[in-house]
């Protein structure tokens, strides 16, 4: 089992750029798939992109995938997401998550979130 650690949210205006990290402890980190969720304030929370075990395959959705890259360092355990041209439309708090299968209900295990505002 792995525990998680999202930083690098913050406030930025619209059009700006920002990189979150998930640090995950644990030997097993390579064995798990990864993803991004996001939740808004009065939302439910939604899935943004995912990585595969080693970082050959990478599923985005919608629009996002021109704005935002996932990728993952699995020397350094850790998962990042560079989000560009942020809208305010993107303001939530992004969770990281860990995953044993394909499925979305396969993502077990969350990080406590981080906050990203973009002001318009």
């Amino acid at each position: 089992q792995v525990q998680l650690v999202e930083s690098g949210g913050g406030l930025v205006q619209a059009g700006g750029s920002l990189r979150l990290s998930c640090a995950a402890s644990g030997r097993t980190f390579s064995t798990y798939a990864m993803g991004w969720f996001r939740q808004a304030p009065g939302k439910e929370r939604e899935f943004v992109t995912a990585i595969s075990t080693v970082g050959l395959t990478t599923y985005y959705v919608g629009s996002m995938k021109s704005r935002f890259i996932i990728s993952r360092d699995n020397a350094k355990n850790t998962v990042y997401l560079q989000m560009n041209n942020l809208k305010p439309e993107d303001t939530a708090v992004y969770y990281c998550a860990a995953s044993s299968g394909p499925a979305l209900s396969d993502y077990k295990t969350w990080g406590q979130g981080t906050q990203v505002t973009v002001s318009s």
